[in-house]
């Protein structure tokens, strides 16, 4: 079953473009474009609901009609959903209003897609809505026993083999620049050369017979297809 994750945004262009990001990246994407009504689907979920919440994560705009961003977080955290704001409200006094108040995360308009995707999957890991199995063609992660399996057999990967594996699994069907791949696993102060991840993806493509899978981006990076 996918993460359902809802998109409270009520700008139309920019909750089709995240929306499509995240289908792409294997999330189950829920749009509400006003305030209130992304009240009423919350309280209404909760209601019906035993054990875990259905949605996942929130990504939620500040300036909503309707109910706004900052009135929705109380109604976010009686129903067990984490939020991430996303929002054009750049000033420190918006931003410490939402951490304070209880969000995850907060993202300024304009942002980079990717960004966007890595800080997701990193809040869904803090708060224990990760995703534990990623699975790619007879490929099995299990993110919790920190394992790999191809056809039902133990992987061997080094470390760092295995978290670059992670994060291209965890972000299917979008494109890392090696920059963003190194930044990302191996830290942004790595003083390293690009060179390194070419290495990694070789091998990994060798262990897990990826050379379909993971794809080069001409003068960009690398690509895991599904």
């Amino acid at each position: 079953m996918k993460t359902k994750i809802l998109v409270i945004e009520d700008d139309t262009a920019i909750s089709e473009l995240i929306c499509m990001n995240l289908e792409a990246a294997g999330y189950d994407p829920v749009p509400i474009y006003d305030g209130e009504e992304a009240e009423t689907a919350v309280l209404a979920e909760k209601d019906k609901r035993e054990g875990v919440p259905e949605y996942a994560l929130a990504l939620l705009d500040i300036m909503l009609p309707g109910k706004d961003g900052f009135q929705l977080m109380e109604v976010m955290q009686t129903a067990e959903i984490p939020v991430i704001y996303l929002t054009a409200k750049a000033d420190v006094v918006s931003k410490v209003h939402g951490l304070r108040a209880g969000a995850e995360d907060y993202i300024v308009k304009p942002f980079e897609v990717l960004e966007l995707l890595v800080r997701i999957e990193k809040v869904l890991q803090r708060t224990g809505r990760g995703r534990e199995i990623i699975e790619i063609q007879d490929v099995r992660i299990d993110r919790k026993e920190h394992q790999v399996t191809k056809g039902g057999k133990p992987v061997a990967l080094k470390p760092m083999e295995y978290e670059l594996l992670v994060l291209l699994a965890g972000n299917k069907n979008v494109a890392f620049s090696r920059e963003q791949l190194l930044s990302q696993v191996w830290g942004s102060d790595y003083m390293g050369e690009t060179r390194t991840v070419d290495v990694h993806i070789g091998r990994l493509r060798k262990k897990l017979d990826f050379f379909d899978v993971i794809r080069t981006i001409p003068k960009t990076g690398y690509r895991l297809e599904d």
